[in-house]
């Protein structure tokens, strides 16, 4: 009786990775939509290629190396981690399958690799991007993530990052921002005498689908990083972070909706839209400990950051077409450090200093990397090709055909 017990909480446990993979998997989905709502149409068949390569490629490069970097046969408290291929063999105390481990950890990789994706897009080079990506998933986030959930020194030390503000979504910035002080702003973004000129967007529907698709897939991404379900303690966690993480993205979206109505007198949609995903990447950093009213707060704070980070952004010239950085950098390093707050397992200089080594290491990484690029292969397309639109420039087709005029041939 107790072997069929033990047998059950494993396949109940697997069971809720494994759909809660799924669901950060649809957040591939919401990144795609998001980044083509908020790219013009010209780009917009290029930026949905980068995202179904990065997926792939966050995939793969996972499966052959990553996975084992960052968890297998590791010292505990080390640094440096161990190089392998593959995801190793099942402890005989596990709570759930080997697999559905990979898996759910696979999704938090292509999750990273799409941030940077939309900070650099409509100027980039497709297959440079790509080549970035196999280092990042490969190699730069699996070692930082070896120093927190693979058992490393940060987490030694006492760093909380539940479901990864830092680890995640701040490595996703770090590396984002490091490719754009490279790359540079897109042409007739800036003026000479400081003038900021705003490129809108092609598709708003499509970018709110993306948006809604994102909370979607963060209630696996929080709640599946509980990791177990099958006993009351665990449901009930379950439950407490789902209901969290919702009231910090509702309240996010509010939030950002005041302070530009505030602002400019208008409800500017896809503030809207980057307060509710400011206020989902608040809360990663710890969905179980606050109260429903904390939470709340949290997300008030995160939507409400998030316009002025974008408008700083702006004026020193750092373009960012969809507010990533602003997003999961800016308002992730906001959730790390008020984990204290409300988690009394917390202190505010482990924190800073977890924060700091996390995205000190991935930029610094990401910029040698992103600088190689540049000096073999260049990272940015020629002016022409960027005012044709990448689509026509990397992919031959035309993501809206019939908007485009014939030419004479």
């Amino acid at each position: 009786m107790e072997n069929t017990i033990i047998e059950l909480k494993f396949s109940l446990d697997t069971f809720y990775f494994l759909i809660s993979g799924i669901l950060v998997m649809w957040m591939a989905a919401g990144f795609a939509m998001l980044e083509a709502g908020l790219v013009r149409s010209k780009n917009t068949a290029e930026i949905l290629t980068k995202n179904v390569a990065l997926y792939s490629i966050a995939c793969t490069m996972f499966l052959l190396v990553g996975y084992n970097i960052m968890y297998v046969d590791n010292a505990e408290g080390g640094f440096i981690p161990s190089i392998g291929a593959l995801i190793g063999t099942q402890a005989a105390d596990a709570d759930h399958s080997l697999e559905s481990d990979f898996f759910f950890q696979v999704v938090f990789v292509a999750t990273a690799m799409s941030i940077v994706s939309g900070a650099v897009a409509e100027r980039m080079k497709l297959w440079a991007f790509l080549g970035f990506a196999v280092v990042l998933t490969g190699f730069i986030y699996p070692i930082e993530g070896y120093w927190t959930w693979g058992g490393g020194f940060l987490s030694e030390m006492g760093f909380v990052d539940f479901a990864g503000s830092a680890i995640v979504h701040g490595a996703g910035a770090a590396a984002a921002l490091a490719g754009v002080l490279i790359l540079g702003a897109r042409k007739g973004k800036y003026g000479k005498n400081g003038e900021i000129y705003p490129i809108p967007g092609s598709n708003l529907p499509l970018a709110t689908l993306g948006t809604f698709i994102l909370w979607m897939g963060w209630f696996g991404f929080n709640g599946g990083s509980q990791l177990l379900l099958s006993d009351k303690e665990n449901a009930t966690a379950v439950g407490q972070i789902l209901l969290n993480t919702n009231a910090a993205a509702a309240m996010g979206a509010i939030a950002a909706l005041f302070v530009c109505k505030i602002l400019w007198g208008k409800s500017d949609l896809t503030m809207v839209l980057n307060g509710a995903l400011a206020g989902l990447v608040v809360i990663t950093a710890d969905p179980l400990s606050p109260s429903p009213l904390m939470a709340c707060l949290l997300g008030l704070l995160g939507g409400s950051l998030v316009v002025f980070s974008i408008i700083a952004l702006d004026k020193v010239k750092i373009d960012d077409p969809v507010g990533a950085i602003s997003v999961h950098g800016v308002c992730g390093a906001l959730g790390i450090m008020l984990v204290p707050l409300t988690n009394g397992d917390a202190s505010f200089v482990n924190q800073l200093i977890g924060l700091l080594c996390i995205l000190a290491f991935v930029f610094v990484a990401s910029f040698i990397v992103w600088t190689v690029l540049n000096k073999t292969m260049g990272i940015r397309v020629t002016e022409e090709e960027e005012l044709n639109g990448m689509d026509q420039h990397d992919c031959g087709i035309e993501a809206y055909p019939e908007f485009v005029s014939v030419r004479n041939s």
